[in-house]
């Protein structure tokens, strides 16, 4: 009996190497897949810190931008030089002092007379040129509110004056004596010497 061995030995050789081949092949797509999602995955994170980044500098703008507007704006009190009374306080407009009547400074008064008071957050007023800021103190009013004190005296502002130089508070009325608060007395030239003095007429009060 005669075997012929020879083509099937051919045969399954040729289907091992047709299997090897698709392993392969299944190896490197596989491969490339993995490369592929690699680059992708790669690509999706740099577009993810990115954005976090501008996320990031977003809150870091926004929260210095809400600090900036929160910031408390201080109340600065000031000198101002004028021919009349000589050196008074400013504090945006003229302010004055109270030598108060049997009547309490209230609502009605208040209206006519604002305090001068520290914004919420504030403790203490700026001194401006020409203030000693050892004479600058508050005190505390009705609700908690600190209304700003110079030499001890609480300091007001009058709805009179609409310019910082108008000085139209120096009166008597219902709730006592208002009189600007005076730093340095106006100067008048006598006939012979030059003396400091504070015009009678003026209703200044020198600290």
């Amino acid at each position: 009996m005669i075997l012929f061995i020879g083509p099937s030995v051919s045969l399954r050789t040729n289907e091992e190497t047709a299997a090897q081949a698709a392993e392969e092949a299944i190896e490197v797509a596989m491969i490339v897949k993995k490369r592929k999602s690699r680059r992708i995955l790669l690509r999706y994170v740099g577009v993810a810190c990115i954005t976090i980044s501008g996320l990031s500098a977003s809150v870091m703008v926004n929260s210095a931008g809400a600090a900036k507007s929160h910031a408390v704006k201080g109340v600065v009190v000031a000198t101002l030089k004028t021919t009349q009374y000589g050196t008074i306080l400013v504090s945006g407009k003229t302010v004055y002092s109270l030598k108060p009547s049997a009547t309490a400074c209230k609502a009605s008064c208040l209206a006519v007379w604002p305090e001068v008071l520290l914004p919420k957050g504030a403790t203490k007023a700026t001194a401006g040129s020409g203030v000693s800021a050892a004479k600058l103190g508050v005190i505390r009013r009705t609700g908690g509110a600190l209304q700003v004190t110079y030499a001890g005296k609480a300091l007001y502002r009058f709805a009179g004056d609409t310019a910082p130089d108008q000085v139209n508070g120096n009166v008597t009325d219902t709730w006592g004596k208002w009189s600007v608060v005076v730093t340095k007395a106006a100067v008048t030239s006598g006939s012979s010497t030059t003396t400091t003095t504070t015009s009678p007429s003026s209703g200044g009060v020198s600290f």
